[in-house]
């Protein structure tokens, strides 16, 4: 009701921690690479009743817990954190990709956890598709993605199959630049339609799923052999490769410096962002 790791009540702390115990175990006996930790009740209702830094500081408590656990055992299982905005829980502490990851930083959890993705969690947090895995994968935090999609125009976790061809080519551009998932992987989340009723459809629904990300995987490998895209962003950066803005990105120049560049340089120039030009490049691999 209230969560595990972040309950007001420690008994029921002691409880989640003894559950995520025998789970290590189990995973360990079955050889398991993976091992996610699904927030789903970590959050809040209302913050008239809840001292939210203390509930972090609990769940990050947790979550050290399950590391010291994992060295002392010599498990070698990757941690995994899905994040999730709501549903059920009106606000998660997981909220998405970003927020998980300051968390992890914050309690100097990253060396040992990364994320799992689920895109479907990703649009209830009010995020494109795409966006989670490709901010975590930024950061080398991506490890696993729950392939599944959600409609845009309801409101909760839908867990419908992926047969969006643009957006498996936009996932599996990302997985392709950071030279796969593994010990992590594509896992299928997901359920068919309440009205889908006939017993072919479940395997209908894996195939044409699969062959989307096939599909994806297709399109992504041809766009990075012809760079055209990945080209067109280097050069929107260029200005950042030599002179003045590499001593920028080194560090290495100050607030007097900068107005210093300006009385010398004077305004900018207006630069298009060309976002029409490129989703019709990607078009034409989808």
């Amino acid at each position: 009701m209230n969560g595990g790791g972040t309950n007001p009540d420690v008994h029921v702390f002691a409880y989640a921690a003894a559950q995520i115990k025998k789970a290590m175990d189990v995973n360990h006996i079955l050889k398991g690479e993976n091992l996610v930790f699904w927030g789903g009740r970590e959050g809040y209702q209302s913050v008239l009743n809840t001292n939210v830094k203390r509930e972090l500081d609990h769940m990050a408590t947790l979550f050290q817990m399950a590391v010291d656990y994992k060295e002392k055992m010599g498990y070698t299982c990757q941690f995994l954190i899905e994040p999730k905005p709501r549903e059920p829980t009106k606000h998660q502490y997981d909220y998405d990709a970003q927020t998980s990851m300051a968390f992890l930083s914050h309690y100097n959890l990253s060396d040992h956890f990364k994320l799992n993705i689920e895109p479907n969690h990703t649009t209830l947090a009010g995020h494109d598709y795409e966006h989670d895995i490709w901010i975590s994968s930024q950061y080398n935090m991506l490890g696993s993605v729950d392939s599944n999609t959600g409609d845009p125009l309801l409101g909760w976790d839908t867990d419908q199959f992926p047969m969006d061809v643009k957006k498996t080519t936009l996932v599996m551009s990302v997985i392709l630049e950071q030279d796969g998932l593994a010990p992590g992987g594509l896992n299928f989340d997901c359920k068919v339609r309440r009205e889908s009723t006939n017993d072919e459809d479940l395997f209908i629904a894996h195939i044409g799923a699969m062959d989307a990300f096939a599909r994806g995987l297709r399109n992504a490998v041809r766009m990075k052999e012809e760079g055209v895209l990945s080209n067109m962003v280097k050069d929107r950066y260029s200005s950042f490769d030599n002179g003045f803005g590499k001593l920028v990105e080194e560090r290495k120049v100050s607030l007097e410096d900068c107005e210093s560049f300006i009385l010398k340089h004077g305004e900018p120039e207006q630069k298009s962002g060309q976002q029409e030009l490129y989703e019709m490049i990607l078009n034409r691999y989808v």
